[in-house]
């Protein structure tokens, strides 16, 4: 079931009919670049206001939101690792990103979830060392918290060839 409810596409994530988009967010959950300002963007300053009330996130936890102006209902926020090289936990943290979002998503009782590829813009995670981390860590949620469907969704071909050819290796 696992591997059969993920899927990867080219897209922009703030577009997503889905129950929930995750947010590669900053521990502030203020907004930033890249998804993050992407999607406080789209979602309007009722996003804004509702993560002011949240008190932030630490790397590798999951907090949600409403979707305000976004096609889905929710954000699931979370922190991703800053890369520093690989020899500081950051595949670990990274892989605990996508089990607390796809936990958080369960247990809202949420079908369906969208993720970006987490850390890998201004924290610097080489896409080809973090796609096989987030896609082997959904995989595994999804045994334990499973959701009908499951999106990575990658705004440039680039970065979508890299997730198709992690998602086949599984």
């Amino acid at each position: 079931m696992a591997q059969g409810a993920i899927e990867v596409v080219r897209g922009d994530i703030t577009l997503q009919d889905v129950d929930a988009v995750v947010n590669a967010a900053n521990e502030s959950l203020l907004g930033g670049g890249g998804v993050d300002g992407a999607i406080h963007r789209a979602a309007g300053p009722e996003l804004l206001a509702e993560c002011l009330r949240l008190h932030g996130c630490l790397p590798g936890e999951a907090k949600a939101t409403a979707g305000y102006g976004l096609a889905a209902r929710h954000v699931i926020h979370t922190v991703g690792p800053r890369y520093r090289g690989g020899g500081q936990g950051e595949a670990e943290t990274l892989a605990r990103c996508h089990l607390s979002a796809v936990r958080l998503a369960h247990e809202l009782g949420l079908g369906s979830l969208a993720f970006p590829a987490i850390s890998t813009g201004i924290f610097g995670y080489p896409p080809e060392q973090a796609a096989p981390v987030a896609l082997g860590a959904t995989a595994q949620a999804l045994e334990r918290w499973p959701l009908r469907q499951v999106r990575f969704v990658l705004f440039d071909e680039r970065m979508a060839r890299v997730y198709e050819r992690a998602l086949r290796a599984l």
